[in-house]
């Protein structure tokens, strides 16, 4: 099929006249005092750059905007402009370098085009498949356009500059041999480039400084939004109190009870933050004090979680390490009668620790103690009814410091020791001995913990044993969102959901599953900072975040629903069916091509069949316009058929309607398309209220649809657009005609619609 290309004709008004005043008018802007303003940590380093290497003078006002802000080229005049490319083209047209900005309107097209670009470089995932194009693109070129230096190559040489150690790294190794000629020959040709390098980029990339030397004793703050203030602008300096570089140690301590969700994920990216900023440690530890509810299965899941987020851990260690010398130290505490062994009934002690009544048992003798805590060793009847509990002070206003448990009987088996041990001893005895005993500097933990902070504090004492700092940082809750995983034990074990990775959870895994890239998780999880402040996120900025980062190169299929779908006949329409290899993204090569069928016959769905009107000119998506003539009803007034003309030479401004269709061809592929709801139906549950009596009736819905043929190249895991429909991740890939193709739909930050209504 011949493919029209129209002609535009050129403005009269271009004259020699006003392309002069023009020129006059560029000449008196230069002339102008400029200030480009950005937020501090998004600095555009190649405006940076290009204004350096054109010659054009700007101050730098860092800092005057708030996080996530465009920047701005502010004039004296009074005028201002937003936007990296848009300085980009204006730097490169006031340039005092030739050519910066492209020898003709086509050239700076193609200019546009790489600026547009040069963003790919800067999502993780995508960084090598750019690498991988660029080098391509330039195994028989100097520049990236024409044969002059342009803006396009300050743009793509800043995107991989503003990287850092990944592509210093990748600079050393042979892998693009054409990428790192051009950009070792730019940064030789135009040496004012790297100045802006050292100002602005850190070897963790751009608006990351370099962490501190070792021989720094200054405590280096980092800016992180702090998104749970009122006001969104805000930024606060995130510092821990009596670190020294080189010192820090901090760790995630998960328990193998259950999978890591997003509220772990902002512990673990805290901890992991921390511990690079102050060239520190991390320790992975796994609190496994209850065998009741921890398994094998729970500690590699959450080791994979851990990988994902991309967490480096200096070790895993394990509480149960500490088992023997936990015992010890506990014994050696009720010989100094700084603990008891309490037989009081479970009930009544919560009753009097409430109350402030001291137990009876209390004032038992040290001999009296240790008879009753061989009891517990041994796992008798006895020793069942007792616990041991710190002699602490029952009159304290915080009622987290009377008396609390530090040791409890448990026949269950444990993971990893077996039936060695008949007690175990409790979370908030053994987490401040194992933070002491690892070396532990700053335990990271979330607000909720506060009142139990005195506690931590004196059972170090008592233990007599080195301080380790408590830094608090605010829980994540999620609307919607159920984060105890006592609850969302309760999910797998009654068949509410697939598994701990089910779209609908909240872990890792889940959200992963439902097509969240690591990206987005972490970008959402560290804009929230260090924040004490509790909120309730919405989950529609996350997948907005989300939306960012897979738009721009996930590559677009389409599909038609498959109930009710109604067939176009195309009078003029092609005699033998054709095909045409398009892109399967118009600006992102590296996804691919796809082969695209048009036939006399194509399918459209139902909703859009019932929204045309007949004689009304459509648009047919890739292919061109065409009208419709003729709409076919049944007895009840429903759509059976449309009859319709192609018109490719009408333009495509000027329909209503752009319509996804697929061909009437046997290769066509079966999919199931899946949405998913909220497990709640309430956005926060309140105090004392049972999850139970909230759940929502529907949380998934699957709709049969067809796909084009190229969908049965898509592997597992792969996230596509499926045109007018939203963004899906392929969670079961093509195997066989007779079983469809399982997509799950991706939120993309919109109002989500429920499925109960």
């Amino acid at each position: 099929m011949a493919i029209q290309r129209m002609r535009i004709p050129q403005n009269p008004s271009t004259s020699k006249h006003h392309l002069t005043k023009e020129r006059k008018s560029l000449s008196l802007r230069r002339m102008e005092a400029v200030t480009l303003a950005f937020s501090a940590d998004t600095p555009p380093l190649s405006v940076i750059a290009s204004a350096k290497v054109a010659g054009v003078s700007i101050s730098v006002d860092a800092g005057a905007l708030p996080s996530g802000s465009p920047p701005e080229l502010r004039f004296s005049s009074g005028l201002s402009l937003h936007g990296v490319n848009t300085l980009l083209r204006y730097i490169g047209r006031v340039s005092s370098l030739p050519n910066l900005y492209g020898t003709d309107a086509v050239q700076s097209g193609q200019i546009d085009e790489w600026l547009d670009y040069a963003p790919i470089f800067s999502i993780g995932s995508e960084f090598e498949n750019a690498c991988t194009y660029v080098n391509d693109y330039l195994s028989h070129r100097t520049f990236l356009v024409g044969f002059n230096f342009s803006i396009a190559d300050v743009a793509i040489w800043s995107a991989l500059a503003g990287i850092g150690q990944r592509w210093e790294s990748l600079r050393k190794s042979t892998k693009y041999q054409n990428l790192v000629r051009w950009f070792n020959s730019i940064s030789a040709e135009h040496t004012t480039l790297n100045e802006a390098v050292s100002a602005f980029v850190g070897k963790r990339g751009i608006g990351k400084s370099p962490a501190p030397s070792l021989k720094s004793k200054e405590h280096p703050p980092k800016q992180l939004m702090d998104t749970n203030n009122s006001n969104s602008s805000s930024s606060f300096e995130v510092d821990l109190p009596g670190a020294e570089v080189g010192k820090v140690c901090v760790r995630f301590a998960p328990e193998p009870s259950g999978y890591l969700h997003i509220g772990h994920s902002k512990a673990a990216l805290l901890n992991k933050y921390f511990a690079e900023r102050y060239n520190g440690r991390l320790i992975v530890r796994f609190d496994d004090t209850n065998p009741s509810k921890e398994s094998e299965e729970f500690v590699d899941n959450l080791l994979k979680d851990i990988e994902t987020l991309g967490i480096k851990y200096e070790r895993v260690t394990y509480t149960s390490d500490y088992f023997d010398v936990l015992m010890a130290m506990v014994e050696k505490m009720i010989k100094q009668g700084k603990a008891y062994v309490d037989d009081t009934p479970r009930e009544q002690m919560q009753k009097e620790r409430m109350d402030g009544i001291e137990s009876a048992c209390r004032s038992n003798t040290v001999d009296q103690n240790l008879a009753m805590w061989n009891e517990m060793l041994k796992g008798t009847e006895r020793g069942k009814q007792c616990c041991v509990r710190g002699k602490l002070d029952m009159q304290d206003p915080n009622k987290s410091v009377r008396d609390p448990v530090y040791y409890r009987c448990n026949a269950d088996p444990h993971h990893r020791v077996g039936s060695k041990y008949k007690v175990y001893p409790t979370y908030d005895f053994a987490c401040p001995f194992v933070d002491a005993t690892e070396g532990i500097t700053h335990a990271l933990r979330s607000s909720e913990y506060h009142d139990r902070n005195a506690q931590y504090y004196r059972i170090l004492d008592d233990m007599e044993l080195r301080k380790v700092q408590i830094y608090e940082f605010s829980r994540l809750n999620m609307v919607y969102t159920l984060l105890s995983k006592r609850k969302l034990l309760w999910f797998v074990q009654n068949g509410k959901v697939d598994g701990w990775d089910d779209p609908r959870f909240p872990t890792v895994q889940g959200i992963v599953r439902r097509g969240l890239k690591i990206e987005a998780l972490i970008q959402f999880i560290l804009q929230q900072g260090a924040s004490k402040n509790l909120n309730l996120m919405e989950w529609d900025k996350l997948w907005t975040i989300n939306k960012k980062i897979i738009d721009p190169v996930c590559a677009r299929h389409t599909a038609v629903i498959e109930e009710d779908r109604i067939l176009l006949t195309l009078t003029n329409g092609p005699d033998k069916p054709f095909v045409c290899i398009i892109p399967r993204h118009k600006k992102y090569e590296p996804a691919g091509k796809k082969a695209t069928t048009f036939t006399n016959k194509i399918w459209l769905d139902y909703t859009d069949a019932a929204s045309i009107s007949q004689g009304e000119e459509v648009t047919l998506m890739d292919w061109g316009n065409a009208i419709i003539k003729e709409i076919k009803k049944d007895s009840n007034n429903k759509i059976v058929g449309l009859i319709g003309e192609l018109h490719l030479e009408g333009s495509v401004k000027s329909t209503k309607l752009k319509l996804t269709w697929l061909p009437d061809t046997d290769e066509l592929v079966h999919l199931s398309l899946v949405e998913f709801d909220y497990l709640i139906k309430k956005k926060k549950l309140e105090e004392g209220e049972d999850f139970l009596d909230n759940l929502n009736p529907v949380t998934r819905k699957e709709t049969s649809a067809l796909g084009d043929s190229n969908m049965r190249n898509l592997k597992q895991g792969e996230v596509i657009q499926l045109e007018r429909k939203g963004y899906y991740r392929c969670d079961s890939p093509f195997l066989r005609n007779s079983k469809p193709i399982v997509l799950f739909s991706i939120p993309d930050g919109r109002m989500q619609t429920s499925l109960n209504n």
